[in-house]
């Protein structure tokens, strides 16, 4: 059966949508077309490329992640010069192995840019901060003078997961200034509206995977100091809107997998953290389906 799929973001936390992945295959799902934030993004662009959930996870399995945290060189060997170049460059890590990764991977596929694929098949959420704005990955590349066609979708995904301070943001080139994009997370961490026309009638059924649990499970947020005020705030804020829209539409739709333990950040995740994040994508997603 031919469904749409929207993948929400959660950084290292996205081995769970691929476990979510292995589990829609299992019962004969196929995705027509696909979106996504972040680590959502990178599924969607694996799946829009034609990898299956058990070809990514071997992908992930033969990865050391570590080897994506690619640091910039420094004069002077002293760890207080990484927070100089996080002044200056905005992150810590360049994110050039990332996108290289990616680059190598979608390759193997015969997959570049945006033309290799049947037009509208993807779509990625990025956040223009210099100009305040959401990007939708490759629709709205022509506003800013890009072919979307010739845009490479390594460089699209790097910019939906260019986690604000960890990944240095990507520069678009306009004129003669940049435009700085981060991780799309910042203003839509579950675009489950993406496909929305605003038709009754849907070609085909839109089924999320979101990285929480939902909005009735979900506990208050704590706030008793100052780091406990900045994660409320930007936790409400990445989700408000999202969160509005399904449950008002499509929460019938969407399989909440709870993940509220893992770090969206923790590159030397344990192989049995990764397999407790499959099996946990893997067993929601069965559950779903014996009453969707």
């Amino acid at each position: 059966m031919l469904i749409d799929g929207v993948f929400s973001g959660g950084g290292l936390k996205g081995f769970a949508l691929v476990g979510a992945l292995q589990a829609l295959e299992e019962k004969g799902y196929q995705f027509k077309r696909v979106a996504g934030t972040s680590a959502g993004a990178i599924l969607a662009g694996f799946v829009a490329a034609g990898y299956t959930g058990k070809e990514i996870k071997e992908l992930l399995d033969e990865l050391d992640m570590l080897t994506l945290l690619d640091a910039r060189k420094t004069i002077l060997p002293i760890p207080f010069m990484k927070w100089i170049n996080l002044y200056w460059r905005l992150g810590l890590y360049q994110g050039k192995a990332l996108e290289n990764w990616f680059l190598e991977k979608l390759a193997a596929k015969g997959v570049y840019t945006f033309s290799d694929l049947e037009p509208g098949v993807l779509k990625l959420v990025a956040s223009d901060l210099t100009n305040g704005k959401m990007i939708v990955l490759p629709d709205d590349l022509e506003k800013y003078g890009v072919s979307p066609g010739s845009f490479p979708i390594a460089r699209a995904l790097r910019m939906s997961c260019s986690i604000p301070y960890f990944f240095e943001p990507v520069r678009l080139k306009i004129g003669s200034g940049d435009t700085i994009v981060v991780d799309g997370g910042v203003l839509s961490n579950f675009p489950m509206w993406i496909f929305d026309n605003g038709s009754i009638l849907k070609e085909r059924p839109v089924v999320g995977l979101k990285l929480s649990v939902s909005s009735e499970e979900k506990p208050g947020h704590q706030i008793n100091n100052g780091l406990q005020l900045f994660e409320a705030l930007f936790s409400t804020m990445k989700n408000a809107h999202d969160e509005r829209y399904i449950s008002r539409k499509l929460e019938k739709n969407v399989i909440f997998i709870p993940v509220e333990d893992y770090s969206a950040t923790q590159f030397d995740l344990s192989e049995k953290m990764k397999a407790d994040l499959l099996e946990k994508g893997h067993s929601r997603t069965v559950q779903f389906l014996k009453t969707w």
